[in-house]
């Protein structure tokens, strides 16, 4: 394989010029940068990341953790912290935790030993469950900056991208009591991690500004969604609303309707937490919360790059970021 040298060597330059000249800096001419790349591309000549990184004492490589990769909003969420870090001349290595704190630990384990530069993360639920932060600490004081999106943990000092979920359910809920419903069901099965609860006292605080009465119903690790929004269905001929935490119950919400001989949205007007691909499954379509993935992705991405271009930054200096959600209004709602 050639070298740098070997270039420099036969161009009768420094190998400094050619190392500037294939990273397009403006100290070396137009022309001199033309003939390095034709003889580095003539020879495939390809640069020494390992070489590279000892000196710079940079990977160019950002580690990403996800609690789970079939979750089509975290797979959106990761396609733009990847087109981002690709902007910028990094690559990633991902990891996926399934949501187990174990797993978790290994990955961070398994990445800082010199593989990455820092981290993006969104918590897994078993770890939000316990509380448990250590590891992250531990993570930031060998020096390895950590972005946190979605799930977060609020004790730990680092970046962090979230959405309005608390006020995003709370307008969900009110756009459903302005088209004259009074009998608002709140669906979840997240209710275990931490976005899950802040959607839940979003839907109460707007339930009980009417003095209407709370109707949560929580579908636990396990259960059938299905059969418990059919239960719940029979039980409650009076439903009018349903205010769903995730983009799953609001799906079966609707579908479900029609087999107790409700039309949507004439009878009931339901709303879910999801994407506009997931919606196309309901007929009709579902009115979505929509959270814009990608573009959490994007922000998480930006603040670890500008955290690493410091090299780190006190911590009266962390930011969180919000990225809003939007209401997009279909043919489930009035």
């Amino acid at each position: 394989m050639v070298t740098l040298k070997q270039l420099a060597k036969e161009l009768n330059v420094s190998i400094s010029t050619v190392s500037k000249a294939l990273n397009d800096s403006e100290e070396i001419s137009e022309e001199t940068r033309k003939r390095v790349k034709e003889l580095a591309t003539l020879y495939n000549y390809k640069p020494n990341k390992v070489a590279l990184s000892l000196k710079q004492n940079k990977t160019k490589t950002i580690g990403v953790i996800i609690p789970d990769i079939l979750n089509y909003f975290l797979s959106k969420v990761l396609y733009g912290i990847e087109r981002e870090a690709n902007k910028h001349g990094y690559n990633i290595i991902t990891c996926i935790s399934n949501e187990s704190l174990e797993k978790e630990k290994a990955s961070l384990e398994l990445l800082a030993n010199g593989s990455v530069d820092g981290f993006i993360l969104s918590i897994a639920e078993e770890t939000q469950t316990k509380n448990e932060i250590n590891h992250f600490k531990d993570t930031i004081a060998q020096g390895l900056p950590i972005v946190m999106f979605d799930r977060v943990a609020h004790d730990v000092k680092c970046d962090k991208v979230i959405v309005d979920d608390f006020n995003a359910t709370y307008s969900a809920t009110k756009s459903l009591i302005n088209e004259g419903r009074k009998h608002i069901v709140f669906v979840s099965k997240i209710d275990n991690i931490s976005v899950g609860k802040l959607r839940e006292r979003g839907y109460n605080k707007a339930i009980l500004e009417e003095s209407f009465q709370p109707h949560v119903v929580l579908v636990k690790k396990g259960d059938d969604a299905q059969q418990i929004i059919k239960q719940l269905y029979k039980k409650n001929k009076n439903i009018d609303g349903v205010v769903a935490a995730d983009s799953a119950s609001g799906i079966i919400a609707i579908n479900m309707a029609r087999n107790f001989k409700k039309k949507v949205p004439k009878d009931i007007s339901v709303i879910g937490f999801s994407s506009k691909s997931v919606s196309n499954h309901s007929v009709p379509k579902l009115t979505i919360i929509r959270q814009h993935a990608k573009k959490i992705g994007s922000k998480a991405a930006e603040l670890l790059i500008d955290r690493l271009k410091t090299n780190g930054e006190p911590p009266q200096n962390f930011s969180t970021k919000i990225v809003k959600t939007t209401l997009v209004k279909s043919k489930s709602t009035l």
